[in-house]
């Protein structure tokens, strides 16, 4: 049974080497210590993902991920979601003078890593966020 899934809603980003991504996420949560039982990425446009934002959130901005933890608690095995907005994406790309390919990497890690824990609100927070991020994605690009 895969455990992790990408589901397109209502953008179809091109991502290669799926299933050797699906793997490097749970094996990413193995080493983190944590057990995954589910993982969705759901890749959708900015008008989609405001809403969410609003809804859920009560925010009214557009973000590139939204992460909701769908577990029963916070030490049962890890249940979730992850909304990806291929705009937000795809505009941090060109602003970041980076490939789409690889911000898109850095927010699918982005999202696994809030789901192991991390945490990104204060300055602390986002430099830890950053390091693992960067750890990971170099582990996975070897």
């Amino acid at each position: 049974m895969n455990k992790v899934q990408f589901i397109n809603n209502d953008r179809w980003p091109v991502l290669k080497n799926k299933k050797q991504l699906k793997l490097f996420i749970e094996k990413l949560f193995t080493q983190e210590g944590r057990e995954l039982v589910s993982l969705t990425f759901i890749f959708c446009s900015d008008e989609f993902l405001l809403d969410i934002n609003k809804r859920f959130l009560k925010h009214d901005f557009y973000t590139d991920i939204i992460t909701f933890e769908l577990s029963k608690s916070v030490t049962a095995a890890t249940e979730g979601e992850v909304y990806i907005s291929i705009d937000r994406v795809k505009d941090n790309s060109k602003q970041l003078s980076t490939s789409f390919n690889d911000e898109l990497h850095r927010v699918i890690i982005h999202g696994v890593l809030h789901l192991c824990g991390y945490k990104d609100k204060k300055k602390p927070e986002q430099a830890q966020m950053r390091s693992a991020e960067n750890r990971y994605l170099e582990l996975y690009f070897k």
